[in-house]
């Protein structure tokens, strides 16, 4: 017997339709592993959300990419805290706890803005060879700082800062080579190039994320990318950590033409780091499976 699926297509960052970042969240207690991964393989977006039943938290939460399972994804996790207030099940003010892979994370919605609780990651300075990455970026000597060293979230994410804009946008990265990387030495899977020139005067970096790795070239906007990027320009001097709050937003998606805002919040007396974001329904619709 087939089974029905509600599935949402939800913008996240955003709350124009059609920028940010899409994801497609389904909630259902009857999927196994296999048919998760032919349906977000089937909405061939960078990640699609499953919500179910948890004993551990209020909900369980998993993500998946058209290739694999995920351990973390931020957009998705905004996208699926907007489809359950869609569905009348978390209220302005509400705070929720998901069970996912990484721990249980901690979540809240304020009026139309959803926030994400993530785990605070392990800083560590990028020590080998830097150019390889140059060649993959195709960077050249005059487009980055020198002085400043690449940073590695967690052996998952390297992080390398560009002197601007116009440098950012021309980067034109070898895709196939960087996912030869990230599975032939997997020093990190994820490469996030970032500059503090922004377009909007008050926010605080641009950046790109590619993650083959995960079969998404680049991704569009992506939370969990920019939720440590915070630490990042913290540890590189940046950006002050004398306040108790820290509360800067971030870009992302306007090359490829999916603009979307991420706010990030830092309590430095806590630890505790947050992204928040808007996000809108794209479409509503069901599967078969």
């Amino acid at each position: 017997m087939k089974k029905k699926l509600e599935i949402f297509q939800i913008d996240a960052f955003t709350k124009v339709p059609f920028q940010g970042n899409p994801a497609a969240v389904a909630f259902s207690d009857r999927l196994n592993t296999k048919e998760k991964k032919l349906i977000a393989n089937e909405m061939n977006l960078s990640e699609t959300a499953f919500i179910s039943k948890s004993k551990k938290a209020d909900y369980k939460l998993q993500w998946f990419t058209p290739t694999t399972e995920v351990k973390l994804c931020g957009h998705a996790t905004i996208a699926s805290l907007h489809f359950l207030t869609k569905k009348k099940l978390l209220k302005n003010g509400q705070q929720i706890k998901f069970e996912t892979l990484s721990g249980i994370l901690n979540c809240f919605r304020e009026k139309n803005n959803y926030y994400m609780q993530l785990p605070i990651p392990k800083i560590s300075i990028y020590k080998n060879s830097s150019e390889e990455l140059f060649k993959i970026l195709g960077l050249k000597a005059n487009e980055y700082d020198k002085d400043l060293p690449f940073v590695i979230m967690n052996h998952e994410i390297c992080y390398i800062n560009v002197n601007s804009l116009d440098v950012l946008r021309n980067i034109e990265p070898d895709f196939n080579a960087l996912l030869k990387l990230g599975k032939t030495k997997r020093e990190f899977r994820n490469l996030v190039v970032f500059t503090t020139e922004t377009f909007e005067k008050n926010n605080s970096a641009h950046s790109r994320c590619f993650a083959p790795y995960f079969g998404i070239n680049e991704d569009p906007v992506t939370g969990s990318t920019n939720g440590p990027l915070l630490l990042v320009l913290i540890k590189l001097g940046s950006i002050n950590q004398q306040k108790k709050i820290i509360s800067v937003t971030f870009e992302q998606g306007d090359f490829i033409g999916r603009n979307g805002r991420v706010k990030v919040i830092f309590n430095t007396v806590k630890n505790e780091l947050y992204i928040s974001g808007k996000a809108v329904t794209i479409l509503k619709g069901s599967l078969s499976i």
